[in-house]
C-alpha cells in the first residue's frame, strides 16, 4: 500500500517537472525565435503580426473597457460603504486608481485576453497538430515555433500591455461615475485626486506585469496546443487546459511581483 502510494506521488512528481520544463522549453523557444526573427536579414512575419495585433487587440477593446469599467464603479461602490461612516469618501479616487493601475488592471485584463485569445491560439494549434499541419510544416523545413508562436508572442506583447492601459482608463472613469452621481464628489476633484496618489512607478510596475502576463499566456497556449493528443475531443480538453492553467500562473506571477514590490519597492 505505502510502495503503491510512493510509486504513485513518484510518477506523478516526474510528469509534473517533465510538462514544467516542456513549458519552459516551449516559451524560450518562442521568444528566441521572436528575437531571431527581429534581427537584420531575418524574415519578420509583419502581415501576420499585425493579423494577431487586430484580433488580440483591437477586437478586445469592448470587452475589456466593458469589465474594467464595471470594476471600477464596483470598487467605488465598495470602497464608499467602508469610507463613508469615517467620513474619508474623497479617498475613494485614491484606492480606485491605485488599486486598478498597481493590481486589478493588469490581472483583470489578462484573465480576460486568456478566456478571448489564449484560448483561441490553443485550438488552432491543436487542431493543425491534430490534422497533421504541423508534421507537414516540420516537412517543408518551417519551424512550428517561429511560424505560428513568434508573430503571436509579439502581438500579445503589445495588445496586453495596451489593453490594461486602456482597462485603467475605464476602470477610473467608472470609478468617477460613482463617485459625482452617489457620493457627491466634484469630477475635478476625484481626477485630482488620481493624479496626485497614482504615482509613475504604479503605472509602469502595471505595464511590466501585462507584459510577463502577455509571455505566459502565449506559451501556455501554445504548449497546450503543441501537446495536444487525439482528435476534436483532444482539442477541447487542450484548450480548456491552457484557459486554466493561464490564469492559475497569471496569479502566481502576480503574487510574486506583489511580494517584490511590497519588499523591494
Amino acid at each position: 500500500m505505502i510502495a503503491e502510494l510512493a510509486g504513485s506521488l513518484g510518477r506523478t512528481t516526474v510528469e509534473l517537472f517533465g510538462q514544467v520544463g516542456r513549458l519552459c522549453g516551449t516559451a524560450t523557444s518562442g521568444s528566441a525565435k521572436l528575437v531571431r526573427s527581429l534581427l537584420p536579414g531575418e524574415k519578420f512575419r509583419g502581415r501576420s503580426t499585425v493579423v494577431q495585433l487586430y484580433h488580440m487587440g483591437t477586437l478586445a477593446l469592448p470587452i475589456v473597457g466593458l469589465i474594467a469599467f464595471m470594476m471600477g464603479l464596483i470598487l467605488s461602490f465598495q470602497a464608499a460603504y467602508q469610507l463613508e461612516p469615517l467620513g474619508a469618501e474623497r479617498l475613494v479616487a485614491d484606492l480606485v486608481s491605485v488599486s486598478l493601475t498597481r493590481e486589478l488592471g493588469p490581472v483583470i485584463t489578462a484573465i480576460v485576453v486568456a478566456g478571448r485569445s489564449g484560448s483561441a491560439i490553443a485550438a488552432e494549434i491543436a487542431s493543425m497538430k491534430v490534422q497533421e499541419e504541423i508534421d507537414a510544416l516540420r516537412v517543408m523545413g518551417i519551424n512550428p515555433v517561429a511560424f505560428l508562436v513568434a508573430p503571436k508572442l509579439l502581438a500579445m506583447l503589445v495588445a496586453l500591455p495596451l489593453l490594461t492601459a486602456f482597462a485603467d482608463l475605464l476602470g477610473i472613469l467608472g470609478g468617477l461615475l460613482c463617485a459625482v452621481s452617489v457620493l457627491d464628489i466634484p469630477a475635478h476633484m476625484y481626477l485630482e485626486r488620481c493624479q496626485a496618489a497614482v504615482i509613475m512607478k504604479d503605472f509602469v510596475s502595471g505595464l511590466a506585469k501585462a507584459a510577463i502576463f502577455a509571455g505566459i499566456i502565449v506559451s501556455v497556449a501554445a504548449y497546450c496546443g503543441f501537446e495536444v493528443t487525439g482528435g476534436a475531443e483532444g482539442v477541447g480538453r487542450a484548450t480548456t487546459r491552457a484557459v486554466v492553467l493561464s490564469i492559475f500562473l497569471v496569479i502566481v506571477a502576480d503574487l510574486v511581483f506583489t511580494g517584490l514590490y511590497f519588499n523591494f519597492g
